[in-house]
């Protein structure tokens, strides 16, 4: 029976081991982590902090008792310090125990995530610093919102999980203010005319949001008490740093080949440049159909298919092959809604692509219909062959059913073009006969 170990056990992890367990019987499954837990739907934690969810409970999907009921063996508080990759052999530290041992394999599955970026800041020891990535982080910050004291907080970051904890803590009645080096929130999705939506929306409830304003220095003496920026001076009780994440991949550096960010390099099958060594979520890069080339997009979504990609093919190599991602993603703040897939504007000049964009907004359904809402869309596309290169949508409707589409006109490589006749349905209850995807492309000069 050949042996399958499994480094890290979240959704890329867990995806990879349910695909073996599930279709593959002649495969040895065994998952390695060093936490407590599995399965945490991380993107959940705001959720419950902002208690727009009564528990956390929910936010784990399966358990060790259900991986191994299925026939997996499972070694959670267990830390692997090394790889010996010639010999297919992994030297584990037992974190309850302190005791070592070793796991031999056949074929190796990296799924080891990535980590939060930590800012070079003296004073970073300071009690009262958070990040947000574990459930344990999660329960930190829940836990000291309750304190009494506690009534202003220091968001560093405004990308998605800075601008939902922000939303998270002033629903818990705390002052929040939200810092980013940007001139908005959400730059790495959104285009400005998207992104101040959100800025105005996080303004209109409360959210003291300072951009163009870096965070240079903590002060306190053993729990903060201030922070500096370029700009000025604030009193704060609690720091929540969400600057963004960078693969963790801390193996076979010397071994296995590496993108530009320190990534595992990855083909179409998951599998490294040792072809017994796979890697998959967020420590491995993946193929952008936008960019038509290699690239690094940290989401659960890709995370879960690349884990499924690499299980079927080591239960029967060459079985599948990866179609490549967009990035879509989408957030919900207060009811305003934002969804995006492949580039945005900014994005495409930033990889040096000239591109267009298409612009459209009206209400999603006929003026009659009650409960309506204005939707606004941007469409971008290249300029010579008018390849559609992401989409941009905003709203307090949800629309995100439509960023699917975009997503696979993106993958299958359709221009713009040829979303000027498309065969849309319309019936007021939905939307309108003049529907506002067909309106931009018609726009599209």
């Amino acid at each position: 029976m050949e042996k399958v170990v499994i480094v890290g056990s979240n959704h890329a992890g867990i995806a990879a081991a349910n695909t073996l367990l599930d279709n593959y019987a002649d495969k040895q499954v065994v998952l390695v982590d060093r936490n407590t837990n599995l399965s945490y739907l991380g993107c959940g934690t705001a959720l419950w902090v902002g208690r727009q969810i009564d528990s956390y409970r929910d936010l784990f999907y399966t358990s060790k008792e259900q991986l191994e009921q299925k026939g997996a063996q499972v070694h959670l508080q267990t830390e692997v310090q090394a790889i010996d990759f010639t010999n297919k052999i992994i030297k584990c530290l037992s974190l309850k125990d302190n005791t070592s041992f070793e796991l031999d394999y056949d074929k190796l599955i990296l799924a080891t995530g990535s980590r939060p970026i930590t800012p070079k800041i003296d004073n970073s020891d300071l009690a009262g610093i958070h990040f947000l990535k574990l459930f344990q982080e999660g329960q930190a910050v829940d836990a000291a919102l309750d304190l009494e004291h506690v009534k202003r907080v220091a968001v560093i970051g405004a990308g998605y999980i800075g601008v939902e904890i922000a939303e998270a803590i002033k629903r818990r009645q705390k002052e929040v203010l939200l810092f980013d080096a940007a001139p908005h929130s959400l730059s790495s999705y959104y285009d400005p005319e998207f992104a101040n939506l959100m800025d105005q929306n996080l303004t209109q409830h409360g959210i003291e949001c300072h951009f163009d304003e870096i965070v240079t220095a903590y002060h306190g003496q053993d729990h903060i008490s201030q922070i500096s920026t370029t700009k000025c001076q604030y009193q704060v009780d609690l720091v929540i740093n969400a600057i963004g994440f960078l693969p963790n991949a801390p193996f076979g550096k010397d071994h296995l080949k590496l993108f530009s960010n320190g990534a595992y390099l990855v083909d179409e099958h998951q599998q490294t440049s040792d072809p017994n060594v796979y890697a998959i979520g967020d420590c491995a890069t993946i193929y952008s159909n936008a960019l038509q080339q290699t690239s690094y997009i940290a989401l659960a979504s890709n995370a879960v298919r690349s884990g499924i990609v690499a299980a079927h093919n080591i239960g029967q190599f060459g079985s599948v092959s990866a179609p490549g991602v967009q990035g879509s993603n989408a957030i919900s703040i207060f009811d305003l809604k934002l969804v995006s897939t492949g580039l945005s504007l900014a994005a495409a000049q930033k990889f040096g692509i000239e591109a267009q964009v298409s612009d459209f907004e009206d209400l999603q359904k006929p003026v009659f219909i009650k409960d309506n809402y204005q939707v606004k869309i941007r469409i971008v596309f290249a300029k010579d062959s008018r390849r559609i290169l992401g989409a941009q949508l905003a709203s307090n409707e949800d629309v995100s059913g439509v960023i699917h589409m975009f997503s696979l006109a993106i993958q299958q490589q359709l221009t713009i073009d040829q979303l000027k006749l498309l065969d849309i349905f319309f019936l007021p209850h939905f939307n309108q006969p003049y529907n506002y995807i067909t309106q931009a492309a018609l726009h599209a000069k």
